[in-house]
């Protein structure tokens, strides 16, 4: 069995893909001209002695969020920040109420990874309404909710995802062949913007093979036991499958237990410190305990007085066999 735990295991070597803007909507649009977000009025206890920081996460069972939850609190810590992280447990209702319980203490500004991209908008609205800023990070806020719910958060940050699918379909033909004949199941995640903007990136990246086709999409809920039961599921009813682009680290867990015996190859986001082998060839990785103190590096620069951009992409790093995503590196 594959393990689903915090990485112990140091980093290997890696590529590392130059990271550019993909023209994401993520919500801050209207924010500021020239991809800048405008400093806004900034909530009075900015200027305590130590700032409150609020910090929303969807879960600690995912090792991304054991990552970025350290990122948050080494930095906050760095930055002279008192920071609170509250963990939802994977529900939408309950991130919204310890949102609003955080904005009772009157932050200086709320850092959001939200569970769910779509339920997002309210808690979104509901800082607005106190007065504090919203810097997102990870999990996009979906546009027409935003848009439904009059919100608006000064910054996007989170990985370069369409770039990670389309350098995850070119390592595919690298290694496989331009021309190869792909079957190709997905075990992804149509509720999460950024893991749907994954499979764009991927299908783009794989349509120049004429050969190659999707042939079934699973929704493994980004968990290990999921992934497992309708990867196996979808290869019991594709038999033809030969590749699976698993769109997040839970989702390669899961089907790497499900191709044991098979002649299919696992490609897409790391499953930290799984070992890359010939049916597990490679993978991208961002770096959420990188994340999170970015972050919190922009809300120290918007409350000394600076702007700050309104979308950041960060690079995905590239790993291949033999090589093992060490501590940090996390689909």
């Amino acid at each position: 069995m594959l393990n689903w735990k915090i990485p112990v295991v140091a980093a290997a070597a890696m590529t590392t893909l130059l990271a550019g803007c993909s023209g994401l909507n993520t919500g801050t649009g209207n924010q500021g001209g020239e991809g800048t977000a405008a400093a806004g009025a900034k909530p009075a206890s900015c200027s305590d002695a130590q700032p409150y920081l609020a910090v929303a996460l969807p879960n600690l069972t995912n090792p991304y969020y054991v990552a970025m939850k350290k990122g948050f609190e080494d930095e906050g810590t760095k930055a002279g920040f008192k920071v609170e992280v509250q963990i939802a447990n994977d529900d939408d209702a309950n991130q919204l109420a310890q949102v609003q319980a955080m904005l009772q203490k009157k932050p200086c500004a709320l850092a959001l990874n939200a569970v769910k991209s779509e339920p997002a908008a309210a808690i979104v609205k509901a800082a607005n309404d106190a007065g504090v800023p919203v810097f997102t990070v990870n999990v996009i806020v979906d546009e027409n909710a935003l848009k439904a719910q009059g919100g608006t958060i000064m910054q996007y940050l989170g990985a370069d995802n369409k770039a990670g699918g389309t350098q995850t379909a070119e390592q595919v033909l690298k290694d496989m062949g331009a021309d190869a004949k792909l079957n190709i199941g997905f075990v992804t995640e149509p509720d999460e913007r950024p893991v749907v903007i994954r499979d764009e990136g991927f299908t783009e990246g794989i349509s120049s093979n004429p050969n190659a086709k999707v042939v079934a999409k699973v929704d493994g809920n980004v968990k290990p036991d999921d992934s497992l039961k309708v990867t196996s599921e979808m290869l019991q009813g594709h038999p033809e499958i030969n590749v699976i682009f698993a769109s997040t680290g839970p989702a390669a867990y899961g089907a790497l237990q499900a191709i044991e015996g098979k002649n299919v190859k696992v490609y897409g986001f790391c499953a930290s410190e799984e070992p890359l082998t010939d049916s597990y060839p490679a993978c991208v990785a961002q770096e959420p305990e990188d994340y999170g103190r970015r972050v919190v590096q922009q809300i120290s620069g918007w409350k000394g007085g600076g702007q700050v951009e309104a979308q950041i992409l960060r690079p995905l790093k590239m790993f291949v066999k033999p090589e093992t995503p060490g501590p940090g590196f996390v689909g």
